[in-house]
């Protein structure tokens, strides 16, 4: 196991548990105890885990990953709205990537069912959604699935977008900022995030003003690397101006 990997673990322990304690986790990951505390080190350096004698605690601004559920019924209007604006961005003919996201299955919803593009994603919501138009070109990317997102993920899923060159690829991301970036919690759906956004010619990121300024365990991309952010008003006048500044249109719907 790579020390990201063992150290994204070691924070969901954290949560689950309340505390986490250096022997406990040495034994678990089958590491020494003095690699542990160089994890907790670090994780706490990052502003993730707050260190304490023996162990480590929950930082007060861990942000968990939420189930698809809770996230479907977290800003649906809002969700909605960004969806439509994101539909005119798409082209008439041509080739899309749609990532795992429910901002992005609203969107795939939206598409019309003559619609004779060719998609490729790896969420099974958004494949759900277009398995019934009858001249959509639909490729599924394959790999293992988190159940969490639905989202197919690991080497499968790198290895089938690597040989896929995009017209437009619609990202979705837990979380956005100048410093930041674009991150996701989880390492595995960052890297076929990262893959979707190296393989489109045109990076349209769909994503609520509430997530403005959330920072997660993985960074997937830099906002110079994205064309359009379409999200709602919640955004500032000042926020939009700082991220355009960067290089991306900013679009509130």
């Amino acid at each position: 196991m790579y020390a990201a990997e063992r150290q994204q673990q070691i924070l969901l322990l954290a949560q689950e548990r309340g505390r986490v304690d250096v022997p406990s986790l040495a034994e678990e990951f089958g590491v020494t105890q003095e690699t542990v505390r160089r994890d907790l080190s670090a994780l706490d350096r990052a502003g993730l885990l707050r260190r304490v004698h023996g162990g480590a605690l929950p930082a007060g601004g861990l942000h968990l990953e939420p189930g698809l559920a809770e996230r479907d019924s977290t800003a649906p209007g809002e969700k909605e709205r960004i969806a439509k604006a994101a539909l005119a961005l798409l082209p008439v003919q041509g080739s899309v990537l749609l990532d795992a996201g429910t901002t992005v299955s609203r969107l795939a919803a939206l598409l019309p069912l003559d619609s004779t593009l060719s998609v490729v994603t790896n969420a099974l919501p958004v494949a759900a959604r277009l398995a019934d138009h009858p001249d959509l070109t639909l490729h599924l990317v394959g790999g293992r699935l988190r159940h969490r997102t639905q989202a197919a993920v690991d080497t499968w899923a790198l290895r089938d977008l690597a040989d896929i060159h995009a017209d437009v690829a619609v990202i979705a991301t837990n979380g956005f900022s100048p410093e930041g970036g674009l991150s996701t919690p989880d390492l595995a759906e960052a890297a076929v995030k990262r893959a979707m956004v190296a393989a489109a010619r045109r990076v349209v990121l769909v994503a609520d003003s509430a997530k403005y300024g959330a920072r997660h365990f993985a960074r997937f991309a830099s906002l110079d690397q994205v064309d359009v952010l379409v999200t709602d008003t919640g955004l500032t006048d000042e926020q939009a101006e700082e991220i355009e500044n960067l290089g991306p249109e900013v679009i509130r719907a």
